[in-house]
Order: structure tokens, then C-alpha cells, then sequence
């Protein structure tokens, strides 16, 4: 069904969000998300963030910034997708995927800016934390 408050559909919806805002970002060429939940706890167990490769910086930084900026717990992305809106019926032809004749919210980048500023802020703190332990090395 298309029932929105079953995690495996919105968790797909938002894991196809998350990477069309990482490749959007230029942060990655190619990207693929997977969000695994388990039962009773709201945000995900585990993020994947794979950018076969293609990534500026460590995929590591990418899914901390994705915590960061992206709603994960089912509640927070049924309200971020607007997934209780009654817009199914466009997805009853052509898919879920890949439209931009529907103006799905998941197909939407509108996290570029968001993302990117969370990555810069983990690098920096990154190298911060770095320059302190090479100075305390010497």
C-alpha cells in the first residue's frame, strides 16, 4: 500500500531525497542512500551514504551531515515530504521516481545550500580538532 507511516516507504522516499540533494550539492557524481530503522526507535540505526567513489570528501562526513540536515525519524519526514497529502493517484502511472512532471517533494534539491554549509562546518571542526592534537604532539 501507500500507506506513509510505514518507515520502509517514507524511509525510500527520503533516502532518494537525501542522495538527489548530495549529487545536487556536488558533493558526490553518483550517490546511493539506505536508511535502516528498527522498531521503537524513531531515528535510524545505521546511515549508508555510497558515492562509488565519486565523492569530494569521506562518505563518513557526508552521512554526519546528512543526520544533521535531513528530518529522519518517521514523524519528521511524513511532515517534510508532505507524504499525508493526497498526491498518490500521480504515482499510480510512470512511478514514484525520476518525474518532474509531479513536483514530488523527494525529487525536490532543496537542500543543496543546507548541506553543504553542514560539511564545511564538520571539515572545519574536523581540522580543528587535527591542528590541536598535532600541536599538543609537539
Amino acid at each position: 500500500g501507500k500507506d506513509p507511516s510505514k518507515v520502509d516507504r517514507s524511509a525510500a522516499y527520503m533516502a532518494r531525497y537525501i542522495a538527489k540533494n548530495i549529487v545536487a550539492a556536488q558533493v558526490a557524481d553518483k550517490c546511493e542512500v539506505q536508511l535502516a530503522y528498527s522498531i521503537g526507535i524513531a531515528e535510524p540505526v545505521s546511515i549508508y551514504v555510497n558515492t562509488f567513489g565519486t565523492s569530494k570528501v569521506h562518505e563518513s562526513e557526508i552521512e554526519k551531515a546528512v543526520r544533521k540536515v535531513f528530518p529522519l525519524c518517521p514523524a519528521g519526514i511524513i511532515k517534510h515530504l508532505k507524504l499525508k497529502q493526497p498526491n498518490y493517484l500521480k504515482t499510480a502511472s510512470y512511478g514514484h521516481f525520476g518525474r518532474q512532471d509531479c513536483n514530488f517533494e523527494w525529487e525536490k534539491i532543496n537542500k543543496v545550500d543546507e548541506l553543504k554549509k553542514q560539511l564545511e562546518l564538520n571539515i572545519k571542526k574536523k581540522n580543528m580538532i587535527h591542528s590541536i592534537t598535532i600541536e599538543k604532539q609537539l
